[in-house]
């Protein structure tokens, strides 16, 4: 029997590996300005990145300001001044090309899609999530795709699952589950929305949010337990 009839999946790091996708990105980036991707470079990269989507998740700014931001501050830090918007668009199109899957993915969505109705519900560019997702070939086992840039609103925003609960047919709540891989998007926004919440820590990271998941997994494996199992 099944807990949950409906699971809700992100994907960066969840389904996709966004890291390895993202590496090869900014390689391919530097490479087109005539720089090497140091250690360095990388690390002032996550550390401005990381904090404009975390003011961005917490409403404090737009996500067009994350994007056409983020490169004129990273290399402004490294002496050079370069057309925010245009690197965008050039990182864009490289990360496009990012479709590698986090190890048993395939399996599970192949294991759960005949038992579940399986939705994506992602942060990020609509257009780049689409073509992940479809050169992955994850795309066809989801009844729908909701990314936030074509809802308006982004997880953890109460707003976003509403705008996601009103497409989906018969939903029950109590019977769905949210999965990914971060505390403050996918777990606090699951909370928010009134949902049962499953934390995917592969990596076993130390949890010092406060945000408090229903269920934490480490494997792919181990949600099979979780969807399957009837409450006692």
């Amino acid at each position: 029997m099944k807990r949950y009839d409906t699971l809700l999946f992100d994907v960066d790091d969840t389904l996709l590996d966004f890291r390895a996708a993202e590496k090869l990105a900014l390689r391919l980036l530097f490479e087109a300005q005539q720089m090497a991707l140091t250690e360095e470079l990388e690390a002032a990269y996550r550390t401005i990145n990381q904090g404009l989507w975390r003011d961005f998740e917490e409403g404090r700014i737009s996500r067009e300001e994350v994007l056409n931001t983020r490169y004129a501050r990273l290399f402004q830090a490294f002496g050079q001044e370069v057309d925010g918007i245009l690197m965008e668009q050039k990182y864009r199109g490289f990360l496009e090309e990012g479709n590698q899957l986090i190890i048993g993915a395939m399996e599970l969505v192949t294991r759960l899609q005949p038992d579940f109705d399986l939705y994506i519900v992602t942060n990020g560019v609509s257009k780049t999530q689409d073509k992940r997702l479809r050169s992955s070939g994850l795309h066809p086992f989801f009844k729908d795709v909701f990314v936030s840039e074509a809802t308006g609103y982004q997880k953890p925003m109460k707003e976003y699952f509403d705008y996601v609960f009103a497409r989906i047919p018969n939903l029950a709540l109590p019977r769905t589950l949210i999965i990914g891989d971060s505390l403050t998007a996918d777990i606090k926004g699951g909370q928010l929305a009134g949902l049962d919440t499953c934390w995917f820590n592969p990596e076993r990271k130390a949890n010092a949010t406060g945000i408090e998941p229903t269920y934490e997994i480490h494997g792919w494996d181990e949600l099979d337990q979780i969807v399957y199992t009837t409450p006692e």
